[in-house]
């Protein structure tokens, strides 16, 4: 027969609970709080963050520049304009082959639909001119009653470019002054903060820093494995444009799950208007096996080591970020992730407790005394 319960063991029990549940609500509330500060300031902070990105791919050259005795600002200058040059040469491989071969796509597109409305008028579809000319006429007419939404949704976008180029704007400022007066920021802030705080956040900030800088350089190092890999398929096959599609998947995989959607998909369509169906559907094959490579594989181990967190953690971060904040979440999760995990680390080395040293004792004399230095 099991014995009863203690009274005061189950109320001592119980209030333990109830004070553990307030102390877990009151830090959901403060998150929530802080969160929600976040998001109305979020036209300041994003450019933030994307200063912050850009400045940890940087700042490995302005602290070379620094260290062979340019002076702050001048090594700050060079590293902004090299970026942007490199931004434009980016740009310049992309659209520049682009352009040249726009005439030669343009024609095998149309080429394209002209094989595919022939495809269509045979079996088994038995699809006459007269019904496809009925759909374009259908979908002519919803166009039209659906005018206001059309014009709304292309302010929206042309509002979407503005505030991209606002934040693109702040952002390379924002990665001038970082580059030219970062290094004093910590002993400023040391100076400004009182008492225990000016040795913890300081501490903290450094770490996250260079937490963040290997965030950036694993995901720039996933990005060239997909560059690599999806252009050596492409050039096997005798896809047109291999450089600036390697080019442009390499940028998109800084944008998770977009990114790598919108590259392969361009991809796939080069491929079809330019080689045929039977090679857009390799390509296809090529950018899927690569795309899963680097979720399951390549991101995670990468990741897992430039930030020391487990690749179920990088994986569930992703997944996490995604369902709540889309693509923005999905690039935030993971350094995210690695910043609490720093703050934990570091929590967890100023709570434990001091291990005692073990006494030495000297028991060749019997005295208890600890022994001589030799």
């Amino acid at each position: 027969m099991s014995s009863p319960l203690s009274s005061t063991k189950t109320a001592a029990a119980l209030r333990t609970s109830a004070r553990a549940s307030a102390e877990v609500l009151l830090v959901l509330v403060a998150a929530w709080v802080a969160l929600w500060v976040l998001g109305r300031m979020w036209s300041v902070v994003w450019p933030l963050i994307v200063a912050l990105f850009l400045t940890t791919l940087t700042w490995p050259l302005a602290r070379f520049l620094r260290t062979h005795g340019w002076r702050p600002a001048l090594a700050a200058s060079a590293v902004t304009v090299f970026a942007l040059l490199v931004g434009a040469g980016i740009v310049a491989l992309i659209a520049v082959p682009v352009a040249d071969q726009s005439g030669e796509l343009a024609e095998r597109v149309v080429a394209g639909i002209d094989k595919l409305r022939e495809w269509a008028a045979g079996p088994p579809l038995n699809i006459g001119d007269d019904q496809i000319t009925g759909a374009l006429d259908t979908a002519t007419a919803k166009l039209q009653d659906s005018v206001g939404s059309v014009v709304t949704t292309a302010v929206t976008g042309v509002s979407t470019v503005v505030n991209g180029l606002v934040t693109a704007v702040l952002a390379v400022f924002l990665m001038f002054f970082f580059l030219k007066d970062g290094p004093r920021f910590l002993p400023w802030l040391t100076r400004q903060l009182p008492g225990r705080l000016a040795v913890d956040i300081p501490e903290v900030a450094a770490r996250s820093w260079d937490t963040l800088g290997a965030f950036v350089r694993s995901q720039a190092a996933v990005g060239l494995l997909d560059a690599v890999f999806i252009g050596l398929g492409l050039w096997i096959l005798g896809v047109p444009l291999v450089l600036p599609l390697a080019v442009l998947t390499f940028v998109s995989a800084f944008v998770p799950i977009i990114g790598a959607l919108f590259a392969g998909f361009v991809a796939v369509v080069i491929a079809l208007v330019s080689n045929g169906l039977m090679d857009a559907l390799l390509v296809l094959v090529i950018i899927v096996v690569v795309q899963q490579l680097e979720g399951n594989v390549f991101q995670p181990m990468i990741q897992s080591r430039g930030l020391g967190l487990h690749a179920a953690v990088v994986l569930l971060a992703v997944t996490l970020g995604g369902s709540l904040a889309g693509v923005v979440g999905s690039l935030l999760a993971v350094p995210l992730a690695a910043l609490i995990g720093v703050f934990w680390k570091y929590l967890r080395e100023q709570l434990a407790e001091d291990t005692p040293e073990p006494e030495v004792v000297d028991l060749s004399d019997g005295t208890g005394s600890s022994p001589a230095p030799s």
